[in-house]
């Protein structure tokens, strides 16, 4: 072979030895993706352990133009300081309505406080006893006594339940209240979870806007067509409006109405669903809350179902935009200034976790007190629903913890799935 033929042969095997390698640092990138990928999600579905490592080394966290504040006292002082971080959801709410913002978007103003003020009225406190409450209970037995030992919890409980209520209480019953449902979760993500601004989920929340909007306009205008003396939400709203109140018209109503029932369904069924799967975790703990749902002890019951949401809770922390520069943590070590326009995330999850208020956190224990939970924020915008919460959530899962036996149904349909970012299925057995 001459010269020249062992040089082409030589050219020929390292052209080939290159794309080898080139083949082989590519299939190395796609799997370093792929682990990076589940590390974040993994990250994002259980943060807690990051939040831990940031609480001891760096409580506030700026990078860029984000902010991550992970301590009880300081997440309190972000959500409580309402006049420096404001909430982002305006423009999005805007969408939503087509039109005028809803008042969880609102600034503490004077539309802020007419509008609440309204919506107070005709959602009051005192219809937990005799409303909410034997509603939830009449309408989660049945479903848990006609389900004969196997239940889909999501399909099958926590979203029906918190769906019929709003027809029931609320007076807007909907023609499908799987369509309802669905309208709110996808509302819900693009309000609150679409970090990324994706186009798909725009998309989506635009459609399911519309249709909600359409729903509620039809069910206002039949109720108006047909009054009846039922003791409703709508009815209610409707007496205002005959007083003549400033923007209690149907356009605003609706609007309102809207926006209570896009957090009224979505986050009930997660957080019910959430908590279920913390005590399926922990044979012994559920144990005390079938007891205690056995006894009719809701208080205890309550105890260890928040307990259980404090280990997976609604969501890791609530966005705030800071509007002015500020200093979080003033006067201690871990002192940090937050520039304004800085996004902040106040991280509840993580401040109910804090081991310098909250004592032996990393343990399952009912008998904390109630400041210590963050379930439904704090501050200004802290959930309009957090009473009807506190009762509906256990209320939903207390026919189902009565049960002997309860148990994750056999192989994968007993694991908790999710679809975006809500719980989709989560499967029991009982005898």
């Amino acid at each position: 072979m001459s010269f020249t033929e062992t040089l082409a042969r030589l050219k020929t095997n390292l052209d080939r030895m290159e794309a080898d390698c080139r083949f082989d640092i590519a299939a190395v990138e796609t799997d370093a993706a792929a682990m990076l990928a589940s590390l974040k999600k993994h990250a994002l579905d259980n943060p807690e352990p990051i939040f831990a490592v940031l609480r001891r080394i760096k409580p506030v966290l700026v990078a860029k133009n984000f902010a991550l504040v992970t301590l009880f006292h300081d997440v309190q002082d972000v959500l409580t300081r309402d006049d420096v971080f404001a909430v982002t959801y305006g423009p999005k709410m805007r969408v939503v309505t087509d039109g005028p913002d809803f008042f969880l978007g609102m600034p503490n103003s004077p539309d802020y406080e007419r509008d609440i003020a309204h919506m107070r009225c005709v959602i009051r406190r005192n219809d937990l006893p005799g409303i909410v409450a034997p509603f939830v209970a009449r309408t989660a037995e049945s479903i848990v006594d006609a389900a004969k030992g196997q239940l889909e919890v999501v399909s099958q409980l926590t979203l029906p339940v918190p769906t019929r209520l709003v027809g029931s209480y609320f007076g807007c019953t909907p023609k499908y209240e799987k369509d309802v449902a669905a309208w709110a979760s996808t509302i819900f993500q693009y309000l609150f979870t679409d970090l990324d601004n994706d186009p798909a989920v725009d998309a989506a929340a635009r459609s399911a806007s519309a249709n909600t909007r359409a729903w509620l306009d039809e069910v206002i205008a039949a109720a108006k067509a047909s009054p009846t003396q039922e003791d409703t939400v709508l009815n209610r709203s409707f007496a205002l409006q005959n007083t003549g109140l400033v923007c209690m018209d149907d356009i605003s109503l609706r609007n309102n109405l809207l926006g209570l029932i896009t957090g009224a369904i979505p986050t009930t069924s997660k957080c019910c669903t959430q908590a279920l799967d913390e005590l399926l975790k922990r044979p012994e703990v559920l144990a005390g809350a079938q007891q205690a749902a056995l006894a009719d002890d809701d208080a205890t019951l309550s105890q260890y179902i928040f307990e259980a949401l404090r280990f997976h809770p609604n969501n890791p922390g609530i966005f705030r935009v800071a509007t002015e520069d500020y200093v979080v943590g003033k006067g201690t070590a871990h002192a940090t200034l937050i520039p304004a326009g800085t996004s902040v995330l106040p991280a509840t999850q993580s401040a109910m976790f804090d081991e310098t208020v909250v004592e032996n956190s990393a343990e399952f224990q009912i008998n904390r007190p109630a400041y210590v939970y963050m379930h439904w924020g704090v501050g200004l915008h802290t959930c309009f629903g957090q009473y009807i919460n506190q009762v509906q959530i256990p209320g939903i899962l207390k026919p189902l913890l009565r049960r002997k036996n309860l148990r994750r149904a056999e192989g994968a349909d007993g694991a908790l799935v999710y679809t975006g970012p809500f719980p989709s299925s989560l499967s029991v057995a009982f005898d």
